[in-house]
């Protein structure tokens, strides 16, 4: 394996060629514009609002809806109604219009760990660190349309537009390394999720907090180096030019926050180029942390990768890394979307993640991360407890559900090993202490020591928020 590692010979030499040298641009601009681009990409409130519980957050984002009634929300009473209609004064409202007949959970759940939390047998390496999660049964979305309940889930609306999670942290709290973005995202190496980008967008917020995009898999990051050396006479004269340019169009113009926008990336990306071939060398593990994550086997490398690639970037700094298993909705299907046969889509989806999700839990509380570290797990809806099939069929999938679905959280400031809310008997709807996207949205800020109703930023006549109007802290489940 050659040797990875870089010198001081090595760092003098990126900043006169590639985009190493694009960095000169806003370093020769630096104490020109240096208050201008603190009032223009800083949140405008004073952070921390209250003592954080939490530094940085991973999210694990599950694309296509986990089935609530196959994982977390176990339902006895599906077992005896396996087979019969739901009896309901209405005719449930599902995306596919095709109700069918009730069918019982296709994982045997167990009581798992010391605190007997109900896990199924779809997450045996989950089900081993039950009394790290903190599960909400009792969420809803308001819509069972993939990509707005995605938006929803990321951002806390339905229609794109909106800055997502990761962007509001990066606007309100800034990062805790220079050298790397504050918003990281890994995606499934089989394709991203429906809307690409809009899923880590910036929104209305600078440019500088969208979500940077490094793969776990393969090159980390495209066009990290040159294609070729540049003369270093020809590349510094090249960028003295621009940065003059640059900053004659800050005098004539005044602040434009697409520029200076632009100005910081260039200088971020030069620090990148030594930091993130250091970060994404996950060689420079041991042998037994590759056996922990399943980087060596076909199911879980790929997963494994992202989850040891998340741990190292928030061990550097980054404040919020977020990972998507399952992409596109194409044929056939890369995600959690299991309409036609649950057994096998969700069966293959979770023995990709299992393993390396448990194992990331695991390293972070051994290092002593999981102190200060916040991790998600969602999905943007669930399933229904019946078959999508005809009226009087038992079928092998199942549809959208929107109505009650399942989320859970670990590390700092929860109370593990526990469940929040409740759907009905067979998992149909949320019917007790329900909670919103927004009430998730404003617990996770609250967990970063964060008022989300004073996180905002005035756009188009309005002090927006992640929040929307609404949200409540779901105080039961912190510690």
């Amino acid at each position: 394996m050659p040797d990875k590692s870089f010198d001081r010979r090595d760092v003098l030499s990126f900043a006169s060629r590639g985009i190493g040298a694009l960095a000169l641009t806003d370093l020769l601009l630096r104490d020109s514009h240096a208050a201008q681009r603190k009032t223009t990409t800083t949140a405008q409130v004073s952070w921390p609002h209250f003592p954080p519980r939490v530094r940085r957050v991973i999210q694990v984002v599950l694309c296509g809806g986990l089935s609530q009634v196959d994982s977390f929300d176990y339902k006895p009473l599906l077992q005896r109604y396996h087979g019969t209609p739901l009896v309901s004064q209405r005719r449930p409202d599902v995306f596919f219009g095709q109700v069918g007949l009730l069918r019982k959970n296709d994982w045997l759940f167990r009581r798992r760990g010391q605190s007997g939390l109900w896990i199924s047998d779809l997450f045996p390496h989950l089900a081993q660190v039950a009394d790290e999660l903190t599960v909400i049964n009792s969420m809803y979305a308001e819509t069972s349309n993939h990509t707005p309940a995605t938006f929803q889930q990321n951002t806390g609306f339905r229609l794109n537009g909106f800055p997502t999670c990761g962007a509001w942290l990066s606007y309100g709290m800034g990062n805790e390394t220079d050298e790397l973005p504050s918003y990281v995202v890994i995606p499934d190496p089989r394709g991203v999720p429906a809307g690409g980008s809009i899923n880590w967008s910036n929104g209305f917020l600078s440019a500088r907090h969208q979500g940077v995009v490094l793969r776990a898999t393969g090159q980390p990051l495209d066009e990290l180096f040159p294609a070729k050396p540049i003369p270093s006479g020809t590349e510094l004269a090249s960028r003295r030019l621009l940065a003059g340019l640059n900053q004659r169009h800050l005098q004539r113009r005044g602040t434009s926050d697409a520029l200076l926008a632009r100005m910081r990336s260039y200088e971020l990306a030069a620090k990148m180029q030594v930091a993130v071939p250091t970060v994404a060398d996950l060689e420079r593990e041991t042998a037994l942390t590759h056996r922990q994550y399943g980087l060596a086997g076909k199911t879980t490398s790929d997963f494994g990768r992202a989850c040891l690639l998340a741990r190292r970037l928030v061990e550097r700094g980054v404040r919020f890394v977020q990972l998507f298993s399952g992409g596109a909705f194409v044929s056939p299907r890369i995600n959690w979307d299991g309409h036609e046969d649950m057994i096998r889509n969700h069966g293959r989806e979770a023995a990709r993640i299992d393993r390396p999700l448990a194992a990331l839990l695991r390293d972070l509380r051994q290092r002593g991360l999981l102190d200060d570290t916040l991790v998600l797990f969602t999905s943007e809806f669930g399933r229904t407890p019946f078959a999508q099939s005809g009226a009087s069929t038992l079928g092998t999938g199942r549809d959208h559900n929107q109505n009650g679905f399942s989320v859970w959280l670990a590390g700092a400031g929860l109370r593990g090993g526990m469940t929040y809310g409740s759907t009905d008997d067979v998992g149909w709807q949320s019917v007790d202490q329900r909670v919103h996207w927004h009430d998730f949205h404003a617990t996770v800020l609250h967990l970063l020591g964060i008022d989300h109703r004073r996180l905002t930023f005035y756009h188009n006549g309005i002090q927006r928020r992640l929040t929307n109007v609404h949200g409540n802290v779901i105080k039961d489940i912190l510690s």
